[in-house]
């Protein structure tokens, strides 16, 4: 029953298009519905840890991100599938209800960007921010701590850094906080004088 309830709830603030100046779209709205939940229920740490260990797997298995992803899948397939990696692994509560619902919606593509939205509703109710990190190479543990110190000095909070490798940037890092871009990646510059040589011709 309590399940039930959870899920109820979720289509309930779905509809009535709860929405947060810190989230928008459609993830926005399903994470803020999951927030609020979380937040009734007392369990937004909880079930902020259930979403990342989630995370972590599909980031860790090319499988499961297909699963994922791919729109080849039916509805019956993705939940079939998601609700045994959820056993699995021990997520359930509302964390693990949330995934079911977002499978049998046909959301389950968004559930990434849910999960990141989820996320900073939480820094948010801690008064943290987020900032989503792009690099070429893992970064070190010195580098990790001296940008985090960096963007905290810039923003007068506790900066949490959500750090993702992409080789294809080349050099230099690419920093998204907020609404703000910075962008100090090899490629762009490399891209810019491209565009600059064209001009010359």
């Amino acid at each position: 029953m309590a399940a039930q309830g959870a899920q109820h709830g979720l289509q309930v603030r779905e509809r009535c298009g709860v929405a947060d100046t810190i989230v928008s779209g459609m993830a926005g709205r399903y994470a803020t519905a999951l927030f609020e939940l979380a937040t009734e229920a007392g369990a937004v740490d909880s079930v902020k840890a259930d979403l990342d260990r989630l995370s972590a797997l599909i980031a860790e298995s090319a499988d499961l991100a297909r699963l994922v992803k791919s729109p080849v899948f039916s509805a019956e397939e993705q939940l079939k599938a998601i609700s045994a990696v959820l056993d699995q692994v021990g997520i359930s509560g509302l964390a693990g209800n949330f995934v079911r619902r977002v499978a049998q919606n046909r959301r389950l593509f968004a559930l990434p960007r849910m999960v990141a939205d989820y996320a900073s509703l939480v820094a948010a109710q801690r008064g943290e921010t987020t900032a989503q990190v792009t690099v070429p190479a893992p970064l070190s543990d010195a580098h990790f701590f001296a940008l985090k110190e960096a963007l905290a000095q810039q923003t007068g909070k506790d900066v949490i850094l959500d750090v993702t490798v992409d080789p294809s940037i080349l050099g230099g890092l690419i920093v998204k906080l907020g609404s703000r871009m910075v962008d100090a990646s090899l490629k762009t510059k490399l891209n810019s004088i491209r565009h600059a040589m064209k001009e010359v011709r």
